[in-house]
């Protein structure tokens, strides 16, 4: 086959240093248009963004040339510079050092959108914690605990 073709769909969840609320509902907006703006030049697409106080989830399109972690780094490095410039108390901001990332299957694309966009409402029944465990349980995921919440 001369053409190298790849579909390779991930739902990213990663947090705010020690769950602080930083993600204040004025910046929200502007920062999933600013990281669907560094996925797009990584060629990994954003499908949908949404966040809630404490952390952030991203469906996207992983590119074929780009290694999950580096995409991560660079998302997670650019948007903690961009929200370093609102000022303020978002000066420290900081995103935890790890991350989460799951794969979709292209027929399960909807149900993520759906789950990512009720975050607020999902939220009000569940913690971070619970629902991070919950997708680590879901996708079969060893971890440890002591090291998932650094």
């Amino acid at each position: 086959m001369a053409q190298s073709l790849a579909k390779i769909l991930v739902h990213l969840v990663f947090s705010t240093k020690d769950r602080y609320p930083y993600l204040i509902a004025e910046v929200r907006p502007e920062l999933h248009a600013y990281a669907a703006t560094v996925l797009k030049s990584s060629e990994s697409p954003a499908i949908t963004i949404n966040s809630v106080a404490d952390h952030i989830h991203v469906l996207c399109s992983l590119s074929r040339s780009r290694a999950i972690c580096d995409l991560i780094e660079e998302l997670k490095t650019s948007t903690s510079k961009w929200i370093k410039t609102k000022g303020g108390i978002l000066e420290k901001f900081h995103w935890q050092n790890g991350y989460g990332a799951f794969s979709v299957s292209q027929s399960q694309v909807e149900s993520v959108k759906t789950y990512i966009a009720a975050q607020e409402k999902h939220h009000r029944r569940m913690t971070f914690e619970e629902e991070f465990r919950s997708f680590l349980h879901k996708h079969e995921m060893e971890y440890d605990e002591r090291y998932v919440w650094t």
